[in-house]
């Protein structure tokens, strides 16, 4: 297990250091009048919090692996599809407004 572990704290890095880019990117376009939105993600998505910015959900998606660290073997089992999906979700959602960004320069 701890192998799975580490590869979520290592997935975990890279996605924390592209929400803080995004979520001020996302500032900048608010300042301008621009990205009006009322969530990244819907609530049938699997998160329990809702924001306009990517950081919230990183925070839910660490507690969640940073409590499913501190269980037993079948429960880590049953919880780890519903953990690796949110991350899935968050690493495409931050490649794609990324690459919407990129396209747009």
């Amino acid at each position: 297990m701890q192998v799975i572990f580490d590869k979520l704290a290592e997935n975990m890095q890279l996605i924390y250091r592209k929400a803080i880019d995004a979520d001020n990117t996302l500032n900048a376009l608010q300042k301008d009048g621009k990205g009006k939105f009322s969530n990244i993600f819907n609530s049938n998505e699997g998160f329990r919090v809702s924001s306009k910015r990517f950081m919230p959900y990183v925070e839910e998606l660490s507690n969640d692996i940073a409590e499913l660290s501190q269980k037993d073997d079948a429960t880590i089992q049953a919880a780890l599809p519903s953990v690796v999906q949110k991350l899935e979700l968050l690493m495409k959602t931050l490649n794609q407004f990324q690459q919407s960004l990129r396209t747009k320069a």
